[in-house]
């Protein structure tokens, strides 16, 4: 007879239900395959799951692994964020604790808790610090592979180029929103890009400095990442860090801003998310990287193994 195992579906990077980055966080993974984590990301169709597991470790609190429903991560930003919020839900985190270590695929990683009168308010993660690939001799295969024109991409003056801290992602910028909002991956074009920079397969973040009128939003972004089953992503913490990064180190956001970075990710997919990014540095050295947000709890459910 198949087991039941609970999990919760929490919405990350958000306040309110059905907005953010959906979530389906296993309480209980100890024992399973990954066969069988992979399997059951794929059932959910979220963009990512995560399992929680025993510490493998040492100086870790627990082990969680993220899995979209094409493959497993080595870290990521909503999953990370969205296991804190679910354990503090259950109670495995607890007030004053204020801060869990995970387990991720790229090893330990710490996540400051922030508690509320009766509940976890606000989660910060740590994430490695940036590299940074050279910018692309042709930026206008970016352009064409998101469909806009080439000119959305030259307006900006900002190279495009690879940033990570733990996960690799093009970085392109674009002159307005209108121009974000109008991004179309072309799958043949996308997959020239790959082919002609040696980049394969990688995710895109497209991203505009353009304010809206009301809009307190730092910048305004989207994601593509079709490779690993993500077609679009309404909120991206993994490639937030090397944005709020590729922002500062380009001069964009000055030093007495970097703490207070808010990314506007989801709302072309009617699902708005705001991720904060604060990036700490040091004679021109980026020396912390953090990415936070909030999550809410909208169900919850059992599945059967």
């Amino acid at each position: 007879m198949p087991r039941s195992y609970r999990y919760l579906h929490l919405d990350v990077f958000s306040a309110r239900p059905f907005e953010g980055n959906q979530l389906a966080v296993f309480l209980d993974g100890a024992g399973w395959q990954t066969e069988v984590m992979q399997a059951i990301a794929k059932e959910m169709n979220f963009s990512e799951s995560t399992f929680v597991l025993p510490p493998e470790v040492a100086g870790t609190d627990m082990r969680v692994r993220i899995f979209t429903p094409g493959e497993e991560l080595p870290m990521a930003g909503h999953p990370t964020i969205g296991t804190a919020f679910a354990l503090a839900h259950v109670g495995v985190l607890e007030p004053p604790q204020g801060q869990v270590v995970f387990g991720l695929g790229v090893g330990p990683t710490p996540v400051e808790l922030a508690w509320g009168e009766k509940a976890l308010a606000f989660a910060w993660m740590t994430q490695q610090k940036p590299t940074f690939g050279a910018p692309l001799a042709e930026p206008a295969l970016a352009a064409v592979a998101l469909s806009v024109s080439v000119d959305a991409v030259a307006a900006t003056g900002l190279p495009v180029q690879v940033v990570s801290c733990g996960v690799p992602y093009l970085i392109v910028p674009l002159a307005s929103r209108g121009a974000v909002d109008s991004a179309r991956l072309n799958l043949t074009a996308y997959e020239r890009l790959g082919a002609e920079t040696g980049l394969g397969s990688i995710a895109i973040y497209l991203f505009t400095t353009e304010r809206a009128p009301g809009d307190s939003a730092t910048v305004y972004s989207r994601m593509f990442a079709p490779s690993i089953g993500i077609g679009e992503d309404p909120a991206t913490g993994s490639a937030a860090g090397p944005l709020g990064c590729y922002l500062v180190s380009q001069g964009v956001v000055g030093a007495v801003n970097a703490g207070t970075i808010v990314n506007l990710q989801g709302v072309r997919m009617g699902r708005p998310s705001v991720i904060h990014t604060a990036i700490a540095s040091q004679d021109g050295t980026i020396t912390r990287v953090r990415v936070g947000g909030e999550a809410v709890l909208v169900g919850e459910g059992t599945i059967y193994v």
